[in-house]
């Protein structure tokens, strides 16, 4: 058998070693890992279960690289690389140091040898035979570290080969991050440029709509005043003669018939007086909406006013159903929208006697006040200029302007900027026109916003007051309020 020997470049001499019988017998298939200890004596190391050799830890990396492969992105493969490049640049540092202790080993079993060689020369008998097994057994393990560093030369190259697979597939997915990146920014480009067209296309549909509109409204205005072309053409003195005659005749028709409803009011009148010639008073005044009416004496006989008591009602002109108005106890009344179509009628009482006036027919609608109710409605809050004339009962000293907003939710008094009372619609609340003061009763209102908390203002015409009467009446109505005047009989006015 030959023995592999390495020249390390010392002085010591050569000599030459038996070669080993094939009848020796290690404890160990491999090279032990011998330390020298104290006094130059070899130690063997007791050996760590959990320490992996190095093919060991580059088959399982290997493994687990190609278990995580399929569920693994892009840029998770190639951190996963980059990782097991540098594992393997560790495992090679590994095998490089491991080849250094190789060399450091037979360095030491060379100086064994030497050292057992000399030994030889000095002893005799059974201890030189001692001595030649023991350079026998140095001779193998030199044989078997030799062996071991044929297998880490392998392994080392091994490691080269899987560091250099890793390397090359840590820049093939760095290559194919790249044309992914740059496959996502192509897409990305085009999907923006998707996008634009779209807009294009919509704002050159809105262009095109709004053009074809424009032109279907010019042709449609043109054909319009072509038709008017063609009506004027067909004898346009004629219809225009017509339109104005029919006009005329309804103007007439409106005056006679306000005549006639006059003469007929008088023609009832002059009745009433004559059959009733003995009468001490009469009503005095327009019987229509934004007038008032007075009771007045008509004979020298005829007792003092303030000595009579006075009650107002409103009869219904078809069932006759007689209506008591609370709170009109004086001579003058000024009569409010709800009076409108009914006829109004006055007790008087003194001295156990009783005289009933009434009027000649229902109370009139002013004219134009419902359409100019109507065009109003349709705002949130109709603002009316007024002045407080009493609050609470008593008399109210300023007389400074003072604005009355009409919602459609509350009804607000305000003063500048300061609110004075402002109250939504409820079952305590009441409006309505003022039951005498004179002959500005047609131009105010009673305002009770609260229990404890009531107005009275003037507006600056009868139509603004019976205006404000009504559109209050119609929003409550749209809350499911009744909005009225007084339960109780007290006077609202003096």
């Amino acid at each position: 058998m030959t023995r592999v020997t390495r020249d390390f470049g010392d002085t010591m001499q050569k000599e030459a070693v038996p070669a080993v019988s094939a009848d020796v017998m290690f404890n160990s298939s491999r090279f032990p890992n011998y330390k020298i200890g104290a006094n130059n004596q070899i130690v063997d190391a007791t050996d760590d279960p959990k320490v992996l050799s190095m093919k060991e830890v580059v088959a399982r990396e290997t493994a687990q690289l190609l278990e995580q492969q399929k569920r693994l992105s892009v840029r998770d493969l190639a951190s996963k690389f980059e990782k097991g490049l540098a594992a393997a640049a560790k495992l090679s540092e590994e095998a490089r140091l491991r080849e250094a202790a190789s060399l450091e080993k037979h360095v030491l079993l060379k100086k064994l040898r030497d050292a057992l060689e000399s030994l030889k020369g000095r002893v005799a008998g059974r201890n030189k035979d001692d001595v030649e097994e023991a350079i026998c057994m140095v001779e193998a393990l030199a044989v078997q570290l030799t062996q071991r560093e044929g297998e880490l030369i392998q392994e080392k190259a091994e490691v080269k080969k899987l560091a250099n697979f890793l390397k090359q597939a840590s820049e093939d997915a760095k290559k194919l991050v790249d044309e992914e990146r740059a496959f996502a920014r192509a897409e990305i480009e085009n999907a923006r440029a998707a996008v634009q067209r779209v807009e294009e296309a919509l704002q050159e549909h809105e262009r095109t709509s709004r053009a074809s509109g424009k032109q279907d409204v010019e042709e449609l205005m043109k054909e319009v005043q072509e038709a008017r072309r063609i009506i004027m053409l067909h004898q346009p003195s004629k219809v225009m003669d017509m339109e104005l005659e029919l006009r005329a005749l309804r103007t007439q028709l409106l005056e006679k018939s306000k005549h006639s409803l006059r003469l007929q009011k008088e023609l009832a009148k002059s009745k009433r007086v004559v059959e009733n010639g003995s009468q001490s008073f009469e009503l005095d005044g327009h019987e229509a909406l934004g007038s008032y009416l007075r009771i007045q004496p008509c004979s020298d006989n005829a007792p003092e006013l303030s000595k009579c008591s006075i009650q107002w009602y409103r009869v219904s002109s078809e069932g006759g159903k007689k209506e008591l108005i609370s709170g009109a106890t004086k001579s003058v009344y000024a009569p409010e929208p709800f009076d409108v179509g009914r006829i109004l009628q006055a007790d008087i009482v003194w001295e156990g006697q009783q005289i009933t006036l009434t009027t000649a027919g229902p109370i009139d609608p002013a004219a134009g006040l419902g359409s100019h109710v109507e065009a109003l409605v349709r705002k949130h809050d109709i603002e009316f200029n007024v002045v407080v004339t009493q609050m609470n009962g008593v008399n109210h000293p300023s007389e400074s302007i003072h604005v009355l907003h009409v919602g459609r939710m509350r009804i607000k008094l305000c003063k500048g900027k300061t609110t004075i009372a402002k109250e939504y619609y409820s079952t305590s609340m009441q409006l309505c026109g003022v039951r005498g003061g004179g002959n500005a009763a047609a131009q105010a209102l009673f305002w009770q916003a609260k229990k404890g908390l009531s107005f009275v203002v003037a507006f600056e015409s009868e139509r603004e007051r019976n205006a404000a009467i009504m559109l209050a009446r119609r929003f409550a109505f749209d809350c499911n309020i009744m909005l009225a005047g007084p339960d109780d009989r007290a006077p609202l006015g003096t």
